[in-house]
């Protein structure tokens, strides 16, 4: 939890899911001050009346930042969102120019629209579901490697997403890492695997899946 100066921090209403995670490496690559305030979704505390008037979902994550825009407090939620905010705010990981920005819009969307809910469901059926329906498993396992597949053809001519590392990358690391939680060949995808290990090689991102309640 980084926290350098007399800024008062972002809070950081978190558990180390791969949602919650891309904000704990978000705000740890950027080097700001922040605050972990942990909501433990096992023993269901995302539904909080006080948590649920800062994350209308009562879903993690969810930021204050105690000096937005005009320099009140924001509450922010879903990940995609945040990213794209703390990005422009400090204006580090998400470009200004437009076409720049719209390379890594459009993975930082198939993200919240394909990756993550695919792998959510494949890892639901696979370990959670208290019946296991071979069909389900199958079905959501397949379209994540599906998906692999497009990340792999995507980065086999560069080195990031949408060329430089970004939000886009953040956004979809945090899926790729539990690839074998999914019983899924990382060996398949070569270029898959070559960007998974340069991220997670990033002292920031080493930072930021090391939070953790004690």
């Amino acid at each position: 939890m980084h926290d350098d100066g007399d800024d008062e921090p972002i809070a950081l209403y978190f558990w180390p899911t791969p949602n919650g995670l891309k904000i704990s490496i978000m705000l740890e690559e950027l080097g700001v001050p922040y605050e972990v305030r942990f909501v433990d979704i096992g023993k269901g505390e995302q539904f909080a009346p006080e948590f649920l008037a800062i994350s209308p979902n009562n879903k993690i994550p969810a930021i204050v930042d105690p000096e937005g825009p005009d320099g009140q407090p924001l509450a922010l939620f879903e990940s995609g969102a945040i990213l794209q905010y703390l990005g422009r705010k400090f204006g580090a990981f998400y470009p200004s120019s437009e076409r720049a920005k719209a390379e890594v819009d459009q993975w930082l969307f198939w993200q919240a629209g394909g990756l993550g809910p695919m792998s959510g469901q494949a890892n639901h059926f696979r370990i959670h579901a208290r019946e296991k329906i071979p069909y389900a498993i199958d079905r959501y396992t397949k379209e994540v490697e599906r998906l692999f597949g497009v990340l792999d053809k995507r980065l086999s001519d560069r080195p990031y997403l949408a060329g430089k590392y970004s939000i886009a990358d953040i956004s979809c690391f945090t899926w790729v890492r539990i690839w074998e939680m999914l019983s899924l060949d990382i060996g398949k995808f070569p270029n898959l695997s070559r960007w998974l290990s340069e991220i997670g090689q990033r002292p920031a991102v080493i930072r930021g899946l090391a939070v953790k309640k004690a």
